[in-house]
């Protein structure tokens, strides 16, 4: 009894203190965001993160970046390479002091870096804590060296192994299978992110190669990214699928009040906003005082200009700011000596002084274009106008919405409600049809999942005008229904996401071509309209199974499969050597009508159950890139992604 009371006692002994990396193994999410797919590409962009730094102190060319077979990853850059020489404070090299120790490197030395990227400054030694192995080699002074470590402690000393001309660092890692829920990185997200590093260092190269994918020649997958003009060529590579109202790309390179500042912009025909801020090669998906600053001098500058052209007197309109932005791509980068981050996932930038910095530089930019290119003003200035009057159009179609709430109720009454009024314990399912949305209906749980059915396709957004959205049927449901507001009079399309009734929107649709469509269209409503939701985590995509593989010879076996892979161990499970048709019976669902309420669900809707797939916003550029082509009015693009991702479809013979 004395014993079993020690084992609960709570003393001194209790407390635990993690030494070193210890704690970064021990709450990997704490340092990396998570421990899945997106934790596992982090560790790539820490260690591509310290080559970037070295190339913004102008040491760094060149950056190539291997997934090997295994799935481990190299990173090899052409810098001066990480320092070898004994560090007399930590008594040990400097480069086993930058391994092994949180927080420690060239860029808290204001003299080695004046700025760095990445978020937190954890840095490479992160990743060898995170990795089963990890090996740097150094070239520098003419010779390399050599450190090995295993889950971020040191198994070999700094040996010297050779003479080298070059110099730089080669880092390889392998992810901890035991940490990660998987170690299989995707090529097409390294890709992304690269492709951006390169435009936002203009000057750098920077190459992915793929040992687990060879051509016919037998030689690996590789792609090289390289800009000469920076984010000039940003703005035309995100514009590529859209129509141009001007073909100029407006850009500025500049320093005000010592913040580096590089601004690009474009505008195109369509209707939607699109500004993408970087502070340090971080992508702040949350804006802050760099995108104000930029917003302020954008509305200040084409006003002012409009004003002494009497361009707006004559059209006896009132502009807003947001007038300005429609049909608008732009990237505002700053560099920023000491970055303050706040906002719901830390990438909102605090700093004030930057507001100014970016305002100065992107009146100076605008004003010297309109001065020096009218014809292309005056296209810029219409489109402001066109834009103002859709406004207009869309107030006016926004207050009979709201008058038609007001008077035949607020939510939709196609909403099957839950009794539970807690947010965030409540969910609303998105669901494709009617027969479907029956179905849901009967098999939910009442207490807290909702089901609305959407009738066919919603309107596309991509393609509409801004006051298109409160024209449609659908779209009104799903905003009532959620009990979200688009515009105010300040800021015609200002989100109001407080009041929100459910914590989880589920699209819930037949796992087909034409279910595949109606959830895009969803999702870009969301992503051009309700990009709020998207940020706080509360927009998923349900899968339900694609077959029912059921045992003819054993009474109530049966095994929902969502992949073709598993559809297969299941009949060789059931036939175990017999014949398959006299063995099993394959059920191929087509659509959720097929399902009863029972088995929807047991398979898409029981929390114990079901698989989610949850909706982010990784990278907001890529986003809308793949948005515009997927969804826009230029079929080209499309038809080519369609032609190379084919192979990956699920389509039935």
């Amino acid at each position: 009894m004395a014993e079993e009371n020690k084992e609960h006692e709570y003393s001194a002994d209790s407390i635990q203190v993690l030494e070193g990396l210890e704690a970064v193994r021990k709450r990997p999410a704490m340092y990396i965001g998570d421990i899945g797919e997106k934790g596992l590409h982090h560790l790539v962009y820490e260690v591509v993160d310290n080559s970037i730094d070295e190339a913004l102190a102008g040491y760094c060319s060149h950056v190539e970046v291997t997934i090997n077979e295994d799935n481990s990853i190299t990173v090899r850059d052409n810098g001066r390479g990480i320092p070898v020489d004994w560090h007399a404070k930590e008594n040990k090299s400097a480069l086993e002091v930058v391994m092994t120790v949180l927080h420690a490197g060239g860029k808290f030395d204001k003299s080695s870096y004046k700025v760095s990227g990445g978020l937190h400054g954890v840095g490479v030694s992160c990743v060898n804590a995170l990795s089963t192995k990890c090996v740097v080699t150094v070239r520098r002074d003419g010779k390399v060296f050599q450190q090995t470590y295993e889950k971020g402690k040191p198994v070999t000393k700094v040996e010297e192994i050779g003479t080298s001309e070059d110099t730089g660092t080669e880092v390889s890692f392998w992810p901890d299978g035991s940490i990660f829920m998987t170690t299989i990185y995707q090529f097409y997200v390294l890709e992304n992110r690269l492709r951006e590093l390169a435009y936002l260092n203009k000057g750098v190269s920077l190459q992915l190669t793929d040992k687990r994918a060879l051509d016919a020649e037998g030689n690996p997958k590789t792609v090289n990214f390289y800009s000469q003009e920076g984010l000039k060529e940003f703005a035309t590579y995100l514009d590529g699928t859209r129509s141009s109202l001007i073909e100029d790309v407006i850009y500025i390179d500049t320093e005000k009040n010592g913040i580096p500042v590089e601004i690009a912009l474009k505008y195109n025909t369509e209707y939607s906003e699109n500004v993408h801020t970087y502070v340090n090669n971080i992508n702040t998906i949350e804006g802050g005082t760099h995108l104000e600053g930029f917003r302020r001098g954008l509305t200040r500058t084409l006003k002012k200009y409009a004003d002494e052209q009497g361009i707006l007197e004559k059209q006896k309109i009132e502009i807003s700011g947001d007038d300005f932005r429609e049909g608008l791509t732009a990237i505002v980068s700053v560099k920023v000596m000491e970055p303050l981050f706040e906002g719901q996932t830390k990438t909102k930038l605090g700093n004030s002084e930057v507001s100014s910095a970016v305002d100065q530089a992107t009146s100076e930019m605008l004003k010297y274009y309109l001065e020096e290119h009218p014809k292309q003003a005056k296209v810029i200035v219409d489109k402001v106008v066109l834009a103002a009057r859709a406004r207009i159009a869309a107030r006016k179609a926004r207050d009979v919405q709201r008058k038609t709430a007001m008077t035949g109720g607020g939510l939709p009454g196609k909403l099957a409600d839950c009794s539970d009024r807690n947010p965030e314990k409540c969910e609303l399912f998105l669901v494709e049809g009617d027969s479907a949305g029956g179905s849901a209906k009967q098999g939910r749980d009442r207490h807290f999942q909702a089901i609305l059915p959407l009738r066919g396709k919603i309107l596309n957004v991509e393609k509409a005008m801004f006051h298109r959205i409160f024209e449609s049927d659908e779209i009104n449901n799903i905003m009532k229904a959620l009990g979200i507001t688009i515009g105010t009079d300040e800021d015609s399309k200002a989100v109001n996401v407080e009041k929100i009734r459910y914590h989880k929107i589920i699209i819930m649709c037949d796992a087909d071509v034409d279910g595949s469509h109606i959830e895009t269209l969803v999702m870009t409503l969301f992503f051009r309209y309700m990009k709020e939701v998207i940020e706080k985590g509360y927009l998923y995509v349900a899968c339900p199974p694609l077959y029912l593989v059921k045992s003819k010879s054993k009474k109530n076996e049966q095994r929902y499969c969502w992949t073709e892979e598993q559809r297969i161990a299941a009949i060789e499970e059931y036939a175990a050597g017999k014949d398959v048709d006299k063995a099993v019976t394959v059920q191929r669902y087509k659509g959720l009508g097929e399902m009863n309420p029972e088995q929807l669900w047991e398979t898409t809707m029981c929390p114990d159950n079901r698989t989610l797939r949850q909706v982010t916003i990784e990278n907001s550029a890529a986003a809308d890139a793949a948005i515009a082509m997927l969804m826009g009015d230029d079929v080209p693009p499309r038809r080519q992604f369609i032609e190379e991702n084919a192979k990956f479809a699920n389509i039935d013979a």
